[in-house]
């Protein structure tokens, strides 16, 4: 049973961290960039990937909640056994899962519907014909919404670190386990 508790996190961990890794086409254009290469073109790419995220429709987050819902409470589950390993790895697991769980809601989901839902996307309604060369200018980046892009490619990083940390914690149980069955033998 211990190995179908720990397919059911690492399933639902990387399930989530794979979302989280999606969002790297939006987030790699902002961090680690000095302020000279955040150009206007790299930031309303990030806003337009974030505006399209926030409106994705509402069975989709029922889905990801529920893939989440399923890998926190099989953590929690394990840490019913009482054995020294599971307090230890999925302990440490539970309290990243947690904090990663955390982040997301209390910062992720409120910065975006707070900042993305409604904004008005810079690209033209009319496809621009292949003949023509001049392709119009993006309007000036809102200064205001900087500050949210990056917190938004903040905190999908540090999730994303956590998720990984869970993913290593439940590495390290099974080659603990795997040891002391080896050594029984």
């Amino acid at each position: 049973m211990a190995g179908m508790r720990m397919s059911v996190v690492v399933c639902a961990t990387s399930f989530l961290l794979g979302l989280l890794f999606t969002h790297w086409i939006a987030d790699s254009l902002t961090l680690w960039k000095s302020p000279p290469t955040q150009t206007d073109v790299r930031l309303w790419t990030s806003a337009a990937y974030y505006s399209i995220l926030s409106r994705t429709p509402p069975a989709l987050a029922y889905v990801y909640a529920a893939v989440a819902l399923a890998g926190g409470v099989t953590i929690a589950w394990s840490l019913g056994d009482g054995r020294a390993g599971n307090l230890m790895f999925d302990g440490g697991s539970i309290f990243l899962y947690g904090a990663a769980i955390f982040v997301y809601l209390s910062s992720v989901l409120p910065n975006l519907f707070a900042n993305f839902t409604a904004l008005p996307l810079p690209f033209p309604s009319q496809p621009v014909p292949s003949s023509s060369s001049s392709i119009p200018p993006l309007p000036p980046f809102p200064p205001s919404l900087r500050e949210p892009i990056l917190d938004l490619a903040s905190s999908h990083l540090i999730c994303s670190v956590m998720l990984t940390g869970v993913l290593i914690l439940q590495a390290g149980r099974w080659w603990a386990e795997q040891a002391d069955e080896d050594g029984d033998e």
